[in-house]
């Protein structure tokens, strides 16, 4: 039972780490949502690293105001926004916030209002909404919550127990409203990741063991993921500190372990606290390593401690980069046409994954490549951050992923310089893009021509199956090789190559010039010489090329123009 009448700021703040909690440990679950069985379903990653950028953007400071805690809240998930899903779930905080400006704490009333707000907000980021998505789950919830607080406004307890209800009878019927989740045997991810956030809500609201949804790592890889030492931006701490905690006071309880988090939120960020009081491990970004492990001692005895100073890690690097930059200085200062600081007319974004796309597009002259892709969209804040170290009256932006178009238009929203973005969905039509384009045009006219040249190309890509699933007709078993033509499977088989014989068969017209095989970082040079041979033999009408793309997880990407 409920018995808060109204939510502050630190209240507020605690209900979004749980929100985050619970949404982290279920990510690799929701991820598993993914419409198709390919290993590259990213809805659970993407939410949780938009809601802990969220979590450390109101944890830099202690918010006693509603109102504040929202603001910095909508702040952090803009920024750490990633992917169609995570640039939603901003949105969703966005009009949340704004509906609660002026407000100190929060009643039932303003906070379905909030809701209502934020679903209003993220319906018109959305250039095509479409039904049966987190779109749809968030408006239900936000509807049947202002119907509730109608009937009883000073009620948290009813609030909440409509929202979580409403919520999953809604998200039961998404697969009604989109064929591809009925076929896909699956609800929609995106709505199950707001369902787990709405879920760490309530387990705060309730009085509920915080520690029982902390997310558990263990392994290895898990952990290294989410460990942001990522030295080529200002560093938020200086020390990265781990160690575990074991044989703990007899006193201690879970509630002192959810308490410790929170100290630990309010000197740090990068916060993790998993385990138990058998064991715990630690982990934390600070600029006050004794404090952390003080803390610690208060409860248990520490053992293997590790610091590390990122801030001399940062000055290594920059050493290194300074180093090698000098190196090249004869060369860019033959560049009498480009000299450092001028204002160029034009200038370029792309998104790449593979150190052999990342020169293709270093070779077309594109001056910021943002790392990611199918495995890692880049947020907000990342894309931003490239087109400010950009001096040009005009930038385009090339996403080269379905997934990170949404995000690619918040960055040129929020850039001061006039950017255009390119929907391209992948590398290969990224490439054709940057061909197309041509310095002596006015931006509307690039604009036209590089949209051309990326509609015009046509994509195969080959990557394998993670589950069992029917699409389209096709059964496909767990381990498959399957093949996706213009993004859509079209073709499985447990063979790379006859898998793409039989979709070349399909896609190839006595009108097309060019084939490009780019070849991921799973396939053998040999292999795709021999491929590529295979289809100069048999589309002998064609010029073959064979670049190493070393793209992960997609054994090939195929473009045919």
């Amino acid at each position: 039972m409920i018995q808060f009448k109204t939510i502050d700021g630190l209240l507020l703040r605690d209900m979004v780490m749980a929100g985050t909690a619970l949404l982290e440990r279920n990510r690799e679950a929701v991820d598993a949502l993914n419409v198709f069985p390919v290993p590259d379903g990213d809805t659970g990653t993407n939410m949780t690293l938009t809601m802990q950028s969220a979590t450390r953007e109101v944890n830099s400071k202690e918010f006693l105001r509603a109102d504040e805690a929202a603001s910095a809240l909508a702040k952090g998930a803009l920024k750490g926004a990633r992917g169609n899903s995570g640039v939603i779930t901003s949105q969703l905080l966005r009009g949340f916030a704004k509906a609660l400006n002026g407000v100190e704490k929060i009643t039932p009333v303003q906070f379905a209002e909030a809701l209502q707000k934020g679903s209003e907000m993220a319906y018109k980021a959305v250039m095509k909404p479409k039904e049966g998505t987190i779109l749809t789950v968030a408006r239900v919830i936000a509807e049947d919550a202002m119907a509730q607080v109608r009937k009883n406004p000073d009620d948290y307890d009813g609030l909440i127990n409509v929202m979580l209800k409403s919520g999953e009878a809604i998200l039961k019927k998404t697969p009604d409203m989109l064929p591809v989740l009925k076929q896909a045997g699956v609800v929609d991810s995106g709505g199950r990741g707001l369902m787990l956030i709405y879920q760490g809500y309530a387990s705060v609201l309730r009085g509920e063991d915080i520690s029982l949804i902390n997310p558990e790592t263990d392994s290895a890889g898990a952990e290294e993921e989410t460990d942001c030492h990522d030295l080529s931006k200002p560093l938020t701490h200086t020390y990265c500190v781990r160690f575990t905690l074991k044989e703990f006071k007899e006193d201690c309880d879970e509630h002192d372990l959810d308490s410790f988090r929170r100290r630990l939120n309010r000197i740090g960020d990068n916060v993790r606290v998993t385990g138990d009081l058998t064991e715990a491990t630690i982990h934390v970004h600070t600029d006050n390593p004794g404090l952390t492990l003080e803390y610690g001692l208060e409860m248990a005895e520490i053992n293997d401690i590790q610091i590390e100073n990122l801030a001399a890690a940062q000055r290594a690097l920059q050493a290194e980069a300074q180093s090698e930059e000098s190196s090249a200085v004869s060369a860019d200062n033959s560049d009498a046409d480009s000299p450092s600081g001028e204002i160029q007319k034009y200038g370029f974004v792309a998104v790449s994954l593979g150190k052999g796309f990342s020169q293709f597009f270093k070779d077309l002259n594109v001056d910021q490549i943002v790392e990611g892709g199918q495995t890692m969209n880049p947020s907000v804040e990342d894309l931003l951050h490239a087109l400010n170290q950009i001096h040009a009256e005009h930038i385009f932006v090339l996403p080269n992923n379905g997934n990170v178009i949404f995000a690619a238009r918040q960055a040129a929203e929020l850039c001061k310089t006039h950017v255009v973005v390119i929907p391209t969905k992948n590398v290969a039509m990224g490439i054709a893009a940057a061909i197309a384009f041509q310095q002596e045009l006015e931006p509307e006219e690039n604009e036209q021509v590089m949209n051309e040249a990326a509609q015009h190309v046509k994509t195969a890509t080959v990557t394998y199956a993670i589950r069992d699933s029917v699409y389209n007709g096709i059964e496909i078993k767990e381990g498959d090789i399957i093949g996706l033509h213009n993004g859509q499977i079209s073709f499985s088989g447990n063979n790379i190559e006859t898998v793409v014989t039989e979709m070349m068969e399909s896609i190839m017209t006595e009108e097309d010039e060019l084939i490009t095989v780019y070849y991921g970082a799973d396939v053998q040079e040999a292999d795709a010489k021999a491929l590529t041979a295979k289809l100069e033999n048999t589309y002998d009408w064609c010029d073959v090329e064979c670049h190493n793309g070393g793209q992960p997880l997609y054994y090939y990407l195929i473009s045919v123009e």
